[in-house]
């Protein structure tokens, strides 16, 4: 599965409480080769999570790759901010709006479905998806 994994995601692998976690496992075993992420994310996981001691290892043990550098996408960061700042997107979101535009073959793995369905990469283009089911986001 060629995908890029946000925020929602790793939090719920994580946390057995999450109501989220039985997908996030489902997904996990389904892992061929790392799930693509910025350092936002991992810094989102680690606060939620309050546990930066479970997020770094998920790199080191191949299930998450690192593979964003804000500076280099900083100018269209801002446009994407601009954008959508009626939304008050974080910085994570806006990193996977532009990694989806980088990695058009990857599918963003998400629990904020809301935002993610207003979202666009490269103007128009909708963003694929992969969200828990909707029985399981009540």
């Amino acid at each position: 599965m060629k995908a890029i994994a946000d925020t929602g995601l790793i939090v719920a692998f994580g946390n057995r409480t999450d109501r989220f976690h039985s997908w996030a496992v489902e997904i996990a075993r389904n892992i061929t080769e790392p799930l693509l992420t910025c350092e936002a994310v991992l810094a989102e996981a680690a606060f939620h999570l309050r546990s930066v001691s479970y997020v770094l290892p998920l790199i080191e043990d191949g299930m998450l790759q690192v593979s964003f550098e804000i500076p280099k996408h900083q100018k269209r960061l801002a446009e994407l901010a601009e954008r959508y700042q009626d939304r008050q997107p974080d910085l994570a979101d806006l990193c996977l709006i532009r990694m989806s535009e980088l990695f058009p073959q990857h599918t963003v793995i998400t629990v904020d479905e809301e935002d993610f369905r207003i979202y666009r990469r490269n103007s128009r283009e909708t963003i694929p998806l992969l969200c828990p089911p909707r029985s399981s986001r009540r």
